[in-house]
Protein backbone atom coordinates (compact mmCIF):
# COMPACT_ATOMS: atom_id res chain seq x y z
CA UNK A 1 0.00 0.00 0.00
CA UNK A 2 1.34 3.74 -0.83
CA UNK A 3 0.94 6.47 1.67
CA UNK A 4 1.21 10.10 0.33
CA UNK A 5 2.81 13.09 2.78
CA UNK A 6 0.57 15.95 2.31
CA UNK A 7 1.95 17.41 4.88
CA UNK A 8 6.11 16.97 4.08
CA UNK A 9 7.09 19.17 7.18
CA UNK A 10 5.69 16.77 9.58
CA UNK A 11 6.81 12.69 10.06
CA UNK A 12 4.01 10.07 9.91
CA UNK A 13 3.77 8.18 13.11
CA UNK A 14 4.29 4.67 13.21
CA UNK A 15 1.18 2.54 13.65
CA UNK A 16 1.89 0.51 17.10
CA UNK A 17 3.31 -3.37 17.04
CA UNK A 18 0.20 -5.63 17.29
CA UNK A 19 2.62 -7.76 19.36
CA UNK A 20 3.19 -5.30 21.80
CA UNK A 21 -0.18 -6.16 23.90
CA UNK A 22 0.81 -10.31 23.70
CA UNK A 23 4.32 -9.13 25.34
CA UNK A 24 2.46 -7.12 27.69
CA UNK A 25 0.13 -10.06 28.63
CA UNK A 26 2.98 -12.48 28.48
CA UNK A 27 4.96 -10.16 31.12
CA UNK A 28 2.18 -9.93 33.20
CA UNK A 29 2.24 -14.16 33.06
CA UNK A 30 6.05 -14.13 34.18
CA UNK A 31 5.55 -11.57 36.64
CA UNK A 32 2.84 -13.89 38.71
CA UNK A 33 5.06 -16.67 37.99
CA UNK A 34 7.83 -14.79 39.57
CA UNK A 35 5.77 -14.37 42.44
CA UNK A 36 4.76 -17.66 43.39
CA UNK A 37 8.14 -19.68 43.71
CA UNK A 38 6.64 -22.87 45.16
CA UNK A 39 5.85 -25.71 42.56
CA UNK A 40 3.27 -27.60 44.39
CA UNK A 41 0.85 -24.85 44.36
CA UNK A 42 1.05 -23.93 41.23
CA UNK A 43 0.13 -27.90 40.48
CA UNK A 44 -3.14 -27.43 42.85
CA UNK A 45 -4.28 -24.83 40.76
CA UNK A 46 -3.43 -26.49 37.80
CA UNK A 47 -5.34 -29.90 39.19
CA UNK A 48 -8.32 -27.63 40.52
CA UNK A 49 -8.68 -25.94 37.45
CA UNK A 50 -8.39 -29.38 35.24
CA UNK A 51 -11.00 -31.08 38.52
CA UNK A 52 -13.27 -27.92 37.46
CA UNK A 53 -12.84 -28.02 33.82
CA UNK A 54 -14.30 -32.36 34.00
CA UNK A 55 -17.50 -31.43 36.43
CA UNK A 56 -18.75 -28.73 33.75
CA UNK A 57 -18.29 -31.44 31.23
CA UNK A 58 -19.86 -33.87 33.04
CA UNK A 59 -22.73 -31.83 34.64
CA UNK A 60 -23.31 -30.55 30.84
CA UNK A 61 -23.44 -34.18 29.38
CA UNK A 62 -25.94 -35.04 32.77
CA UNK A 63 -28.11 -32.20 31.78
CA UNK A 64 -28.21 -33.33 27.98
CA UNK A 65 -28.98 -36.59 29.09
CA UNK A 66 -31.62 -35.57 31.73
CA UNK A 67 -33.54 -33.56 28.43
CA UNK A 68 -33.61 -36.68 26.62
CA UNK A 69 -35.16 -38.89 28.82
CA UNK A 70 -37.60 -36.78 30.54
CA UNK A 71 -40.12 -37.65 27.86
CA UNK A 72 -39.59 -41.49 28.47
CA UNK A 73 -39.56 -40.89 31.84
CA UNK A 74 -43.42 -39.22 31.38
CA UNK A 75 -44.16 -41.93 28.64
CA UNK A 76 -43.45 -44.88 31.23
CA UNK A 77 -45.42 -43.15 33.81
CA UNK A 78 -48.45 -42.91 31.68
CA UNK A 79 -47.73 -46.77 30.37
CA UNK A 80 -47.87 -47.62 34.13
CA UNK A 81 -50.88 -45.53 34.76
CA UNK A 82 -52.49 -47.53 31.97
CA UNK A 83 -51.10 -50.77 32.87
CA UNK A 84 -52.01 -50.38 36.59
CA UNK A 85 -55.54 -49.34 35.93
CA UNK A 86 -55.72 -52.39 33.39
CA UNK A 87 -54.91 -54.83 35.76
CA UNK A 88 -57.33 -53.32 38.61
CA UNK A 89 -59.67 -54.16 35.97
CA UNK A 90 -58.71 -58.08 35.50
CA UNK A 91 -59.04 -58.64 39.55
CA UNK A 92 -62.09 -57.17 39.21
CA UNK A 93 -63.36 -59.24 36.50
CA UNK A 94 -61.54 -62.35 37.82
CA UNK A 95 -63.39 -61.98 41.00
CA UNK A 96 -67.23 -61.26 39.26
CA UNK A 97 -66.10 -64.83 37.37
CA UNK A 98 -65.05 -66.77 40.71
CA UNK A 99 -68.59 -65.67 42.16
CA UNK A 100 -70.36 -66.70 39.32
CA UNK A 101 -68.37 -69.95 39.47
CA UNK A 102 -69.31 -70.66 42.79
CA UNK A 103 -73.12 -69.53 42.16
CA UNK A 104 -73.61 -71.99 38.93
CA UNK A 105 -71.92 -74.60 41.54
CA UNK A 106 -74.44 -74.38 43.39
CA UNK A 107 -77.03 -74.25 41.25
CA UNK A 108 -75.71 -77.10 39.62
CA UNK A 109 -75.30 -79.08 43.13
CA UNK A 110 -78.57 -78.44 43.84
CA UNK A 111 -81.03 -78.29 40.59
CA UNK A 112 -78.43 -81.04 39.00
CA UNK A 113 -80.69 -83.90 39.70
CA UNK A 114 -83.93 -82.09 38.79
CA UNK A 115 -84.51 -83.36 35.34
CA UNK A 116 -83.38 -87.37 35.28
CA UNK A 117 -86.88 -88.73 36.18
CA UNK A 118 -88.39 -86.84 33.31
CA UNK A 119 -85.51 -87.99 30.63
CA UNK A 120 -85.77 -91.74 31.55
CA UNK A 121 -89.35 -91.82 31.93
CA UNK A 122 -89.15 -89.91 28.04
CA UNK A 123 -86.79 -92.72 27.12
CA UNK A 124 -88.95 -95.64 28.57
CA UNK A 125 -92.00 -94.60 26.48
CA UNK A 126 -90.30 -94.34 23.54
CA UNK A 127 -88.66 -97.43 24.10
CA UNK A 128 -91.62 -99.67 25.30
CA UNK A 129 -93.17 -102.00 22.37
CA UNK A 130 -96.41 -102.55 21.62
CA UNK A 131 -97.96 -105.08 23.94
CA UNK A 132 -95.56 -104.41 26.73
CA UNK A 133 -96.51 -102.52 29.74
CA UNK A 134 -95.02 -101.72 32.76
CA UNK A 135 -95.52 -102.50 36.53
CA UNK A 136 -93.43 -100.59 38.60
CA UNK A 137 -90.03 -98.11 38.17
CA UNK A 138 -87.84 -97.55 41.26
CA UNK A 139 -84.51 -96.67 42.10
CA UNK A 140 -81.74 -99.65 43.67
CA UNK A 141 -79.67 -99.14 46.58
CA UNK A 142 -76.47 -97.23 44.62
CA UNK A 143 -73.45 -96.93 46.35
CA UNK A 144 -72.28 -93.41 48.67
CA UNK A 145 -70.52 -90.59 46.93
CA UNK A 146 -66.79 -91.00 46.71
CA UNK A 147 -64.58 -88.58 46.94
CA UNK A 148 -62.23 -87.70 43.62
CA UNK A 149 -58.46 -88.14 44.05
CA UNK A 150 -56.36 -86.25 44.25
CA UNK A 151 -57.99 -83.48 46.01
CA UNK A 152 -57.08 -80.55 43.76
CA UNK A 153 -55.43 -77.40 45.22
CA UNK A 154 -56.09 -73.82 44.63
CA UNK A 155 -53.59 -72.34 42.30
CA UNK A 156 -52.57 -69.24 45.02
CA UNK A 157 -49.80 -67.23 45.15
CA UNK A 158 -47.03 -68.25 47.58
CA UNK A 159 -46.56 -64.99 49.02
CA UNK A 160 -47.15 -63.56 52.65
CA UNK A 161 -50.67 -64.54 54.25
CA UNK A 162 -51.58 -66.66 50.82
CA UNK A 163 -53.53 -69.49 52.16
CA UNK A 164 -54.08 -72.47 49.69
CA UNK A 165 -57.51 -73.90 49.21
CA UNK A 166 -57.86 -77.27 49.06
CA UNK A 167 -60.97 -78.56 46.84
CA UNK A 168 -62.49 -81.65 47.59
CA UNK A 169 -64.86 -83.04 44.62
CA UNK A 170 -67.45 -85.58 45.20
CA UNK A 171 -68.09 -87.81 42.33
CA UNK A 172 -72.18 -88.97 42.48
CA UNK A 173 -72.65 -92.36 41.91
CA UNK A 174 -75.16 -92.85 38.66
CA UNK A 175 -78.86 -93.23 39.44
CA UNK A 176 -79.41 -96.94 39.57
CA UNK A 177 -83.10 -97.68 38.46
CA UNK A 178 -85.29 -101.13 37.96
CA UNK A 179 -87.82 -101.67 35.56
CA UNK A 180 -90.82 -104.27 36.29
CA UNK A 181 -93.00 -105.44 33.06
CA UNK A 182 -94.93 -107.42 31.58
CA UNK A 183 -94.97 -108.67 27.55
CA UNK A 184 -97.25 -111.07 25.54
CA UNK A 185 -94.62 -111.40 23.27
CA UNK A 186 -90.86 -112.70 24.07
CA UNK A 187 -90.03 -110.55 21.20
CA UNK A 188 -91.02 -107.12 22.57
CA UNK A 189 -89.11 -107.96 25.73
CA UNK A 190 -86.02 -108.28 23.53
CA UNK A 191 -86.70 -105.49 21.64
CA UNK A 192 -87.32 -103.06 24.40
CA UNK A 193 -83.87 -104.43 25.81
CA UNK A 194 -82.27 -103.48 22.53
CA UNK A 195 -84.24 -100.26 22.28
CA UNK A 196 -82.98 -99.09 25.88
CA UNK A 197 -79.44 -99.78 25.05
CA UNK A 198 -79.21 -97.37 22.12
CA UNK A 199 -80.76 -94.89 24.38
CA UNK A 200 -78.38 -92.21 24.85
CA UNK A 201 -79.68 -91.53 28.72
CA UNK A 202 -79.36 -94.81 29.89
CA UNK A 203 -76.76 -97.36 30.29
CA UNK A 204 -75.97 -100.62 31.59
CA UNK A 205 -79.08 -102.74 30.84
CA UNK A 206 -79.19 -105.77 32.13
CA UNK A 207 -81.53 -108.23 32.10
CA UNK A 208 -82.39 -109.57 35.67
CA UNK A 209 -85.58 -112.13 35.07
CA UNK A 210 -87.58 -113.02 32.50
CA UNK A 211 -90.53 -115.83 33.41
CA UNK A 212 -94.08 -116.74 32.49
CA UNK A 213 -96.61 -115.84 34.82
CA UNK A 214 -100.54 -116.24 34.41
CA UNK A 215 -103.24 -113.21 34.44
CA UNK A 216 -106.36 -112.84 33.99
CA UNK A 217 -106.53 -116.59 33.30
CA UNK A 218 -103.74 -115.55 30.24
CA UNK A 219 -99.88 -116.24 30.33
CA UNK A 220 -97.75 -113.03 29.94
CA UNK A 221 -94.04 -113.22 30.24
CA UNK A 222 -92.90 -110.74 33.41
CA UNK A 223 -89.71 -109.70 33.02
CA UNK A 224 -87.23 -107.13 35.77
CA UNK A 225 -84.59 -104.93 34.27
CA UNK A 226 -81.66 -102.86 35.58
CA UNK A 227 -80.11 -100.03 34.47
CA UNK A 228 -78.37 -96.76 35.01
CA UNK A 229 -79.13 -92.72 34.26
CA UNK A 230 -76.37 -91.43 31.65
CA UNK A 231 -76.53 -87.85 31.34
CA UNK A 232 -76.30 -87.69 27.39
CA UNK A 233 -73.98 -85.28 25.30
CA UNK A 234 -75.10 -81.77 24.49
CA UNK A 235 -75.92 -82.78 20.81
CA UNK A 236 -78.97 -84.92 22.46
CA UNK A 237 -80.33 -81.85 24.75
CA UNK A 238 -82.67 -80.06 23.17
CA UNK A 239 -83.82 -76.85 24.86
CA UNK A 240 -86.76 -74.63 24.14
CA UNK A 241 -87.95 -70.80 25.50
CA UNK A 242 -90.05 -70.41 28.24
CA UNK A 243 -92.65 -68.16 27.71
CA UNK A 244 -95.58 -66.77 30.15
CA UNK A 245 -98.08 -64.20 29.23
CA UNK A 246 -98.97 -61.54 32.00
CA UNK A 247 -102.23 -59.98 31.40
Amino acid sequence: MITVNLKPGQRRKRGGNPLKGMLANLSVFRELAAKVKDPLLMGALGAWVVVIALLSLIYLNNLRQLYVLEPRLEQARSENRRFKAFLADKRRQEKIRDSLFAQITVIRSVDGDRYIWPHLLDEITKALPAYTWLVDLGVTASSTPKPAAPPAKSAKGKGKGATDTVVVDTVKPPVMFQINGRTIDIQAYTRFLRQLEASPWIMDVTPVSAQTVVEKERPVTAFTIRAAYNRADSAYIRTAPFSQSVR
